[in-house]
């Protein structure tokens, strides 16, 4: 998997949208995420509609950049799970699937936390009007990237210990 070494934040979009085709296997990628006890706690909202994605925009002063995207995908979590201290890992191990899958796609985007912030939480969930047993957990914007820079090699020795 060659995507795990070239996949970069995307902030800058294309001006033009993503094939649904293409957010449909993006989508499938998230779903074959696996979870504790198998529970799947993602519910996902592919947002497309302008006026959504800007609302989105203006929830925290880190998620600007998704203004510009032809697509939000907000990955909202469900409440009602057999393990909810376990719901944001299994949501971000579903998020980074998606991420993955943008680079195989020819995409780009930008994982953009909303959990554990109570505010950011609050305003995406009465944007999206999301049911009572669902909190969100990220914003994941993404379409063409406009340019393409060069994954950052983070490989630290430093940071490796063997126990033998």
């Amino acid at each position: 998997m060659n995507a795990i070494f070239t996949r970069t934040s995307v902030r800058k979009f294309e001006d033009r949208p993503v094939e649904k085709e293409k957010i449909e296997k993006l989508l499938q990628a998230g779903f074959v995420a696996p979870s504790a006890g198998n529970q799947q706690p993602w519910e996902f909202y592919v947002v497309t509609k302008r006026e959504t994605i800007e609302a989105l925009a203006k929830t925290s002063p880190y998620a600007v950049s998704a203004a510009k995207a032809p697509v939000v995908l907000v990955i909202a979590a469900r409440k009602d799970v057999i393990f909810p201290g376990i719901t944001d890992i299994d949501c971000a191990i579903a998020t980074e699937n998606l991420w993955l899958e943008l680079e195989e796609l020819g995409l780009g985007g930008i994982m953009m936390a909303v959990s554990p912030v109570p505010d950011r939480i609050e305003k995406v969930g009465k944007i999206l009007n999301l049911p009572d047993n669902q909190y969100t957990f990220a914003l994941l914007p993404f379409g063409y990237p406009v340019g393409k820079k060069p994954q950052v090699d983070r490989y630290d020795a430093k940071k490796i210990h063997w126990v033998e």
